[in-house]
């Protein structure tokens, strides 16, 4: 009896890891004998191709049963099997990947920004003989089962920059000055980095704060929207254009440690430092997700009304523009995320809450709206520099970037009264405040001309406009950290 069971055991055990060894279906080896000459089907499941080329096999966890087997689709689309597509998934579920030789020796599979589900749910032969130097991309981590391959991204993203950033000079007139000087020389910027976004490239630039030159940039699939910065200087946040994936980098190593898929494209980053958190938008899902910073996991999803931009953080308040109709809300964080609204105002282009009172600029009309937060009154309005379109609090003024002359206007929040008009020289179009918190400056970017300007909050003065070979639309300001030994 004892001997029976056994051997009913062993036959249910081998049934159970068929799925999981290495003998490819037959319909799919009939196929790749057909279609590839010459094609060898190892023992452990690994195709070979006579030039060299080589597929792994992965396996779903239930097939389908077409009435005609074949190809459903190729990564790149349309690639016959002939030419070595990167990806081939049968109409069973069927996959094989193929293997990609990187340049420094390693080899590894295609990296999807989204991994279709019959590569993201299978597995590979879990007796394969597993290529020296196989890498599986994270977010396909679950192919490996328990088979020892190494996950990327192992490899940097550290690459050398194609946005340059050049010695020009400008003097207070605005006019360029032909010297080099590879210094910012602004005392303040030691120990910071720049990390600098443009809409030319899909790289972010690092930039010594004491130098004009990028020392390299981080390499990304996708031109970045925005980028964010952790309260310790540790990681970067990055939402990109046609892209569900929100890059989490490890600047200590250069690296994207995680990836996390909103599944709609993400927008917006606002950071809450004093509860470890990050809120993300995503506009076209009328959502904002929450992101813990301490464990990089989304902990919260917030449905909220029309399309959610230019977002702003004000202790338990995260206030939104709804562009589609031009309305203002406010999320009420520790109210069960209430949704509050705020009024309709003919295109925001910044909104900021300050001690009860919400500041609201109007790029078209060159107006600031002031209103109550409580009673939605509207306090006051009051013309300002043209084409507003960013805000900013510093001490007891309200700081006004203007695009149109490239100015910035400084109103005593008392008041409401101008105190300062800081002029940026040159033509360009100013886009963005990016402040450096600990040093009473803010940096200028400018996404027309080639160029960022710092200036000082505490003189309301321009103390240096350093040149840049492309327009940067944002710049993220950190500390530099002690690197990761490699």
């Amino acid at each position: 009896m004892g001997k029976k069971f056994l051997g009913i055991l062993l036959g249910l055990m081998l049934t159970v890891t068929s799925a999981f060894a290495s003998k490819l279906p037959t319909d799919v080896q009939s196929y790749l004998k057909k279609n590839i000459s010459g094609v060898d089907i190892r023992f452990d499941g690994v195709i070979i191709c006579p030039d060299g080329t080589l597929y792994l096999p992965l396996y779903p966890a239930s097939f389908k049963k077409p009435e005609t087997f074949g190809v459903d689709k190729t990564y790149p689309e349309g690639t016959a099997l002939s030419h070595k597509p990167d990806v081939v998934i049968f109409n069973n579920d069927f996959v094989l990947l193929k293997i990609i030789n990187l340049p420094d020796g390693k080899k590894t599979v295609k990296r999807f920004d989204k991994p279709p589900i019959q590569v993201k749910t299978g597995i590979l032969p879990q007796d394969m003989l597993v290529p020296n130097g196989l890498i599986i991309p994270e977010n396909i981590k679950g192919i490996i089962g328990n088979l020892d391959i190494k996950l990327s991204p192992e490899t940097e993203i550290k690459v050398a920059s194609d946005v340059t950033f050049s010695a020009k000079v400008y003097d207070e007139s605005g006019k360029k000055v032909n010297k080099y000087d590879n210094k910012s020389t602004i005392s303040q910027m030691k120990n910071k980095n720049l990390y600098m976004v443009t809409s030319y490239s899909k790289n972010i630039a690092v930039v010594n704060g004491e130098s004009f030159k990028s020392d390299y940039s981080l390499s990304q699939i996708a031109t970045p929207i925005d980028a964010q910065i952790t309260k310790d200087n540790k990681f970067l946040i990055v939402t990109a254009y046609d892209s569900t994936i929100v890059n989490v980098i490890s600047i200590a190593d250069d690296r994207i440690i995680k990836q996390l898929d909103l599944t709609t494209q993400g927008g917006d980053i606002v950071m809450d430092y004093a509860n470890n958190r990050a809120y993300i938008s995503s506009p076209v899902a009328s959502t904002i997700y929450v992101l813990d910073t301490t464990t990089m996991t989304l902990v919260q999803k917030i449905k909220v009304n029309g399309r959610c931009e230019r977002l702003s953080l004000s202790g338990n308040y995260l206030l939104y523009v709804d562009k589609n109709s031009d309305t203002v809300w406010s999320i009420e964080l520790a109210n069960g995320y209430n949704l509050r609204n705020l009024g309709k105002f003919p295109n925001i282009s910044k909104v900021i809450l300050h001690d009860g009172i919400v500041y609201l600029a109007s790029r078209t009309k060159s107006r600031v709206a002031v209103i109550n937060y409580d009673t939605k009154q509207l306090i006051t309005e009051f013309d300002t520099v043209e084409k507003p379109i960013d805000m900013m609090i510093y001490k007891d003024c309200l700081y006004v970037l203007g695009a149109q002359y490239n100015q910035i206007q400084a109103l005593r929040l008392s008041d409401n009264e101008s105190v300062a008009v800081i002029n940026i020289k040159g033509d360009g179009f100013s886009t963005k405040f990016c402040p450096i918190n600990d040093k009473g400056l803010v940096i200028v970017s400018d996404t027309k001309k080639g160029r960022y300007t710092i200036v000082d909050l505490n003189s309301n003065k321009v103390i240096k406009t350093n040149g840049t070979e492309l327009p940067v639309a944002n710049i993220i300001v950190g500390n530099k950290i002690k690197k990761i030994n490699k």
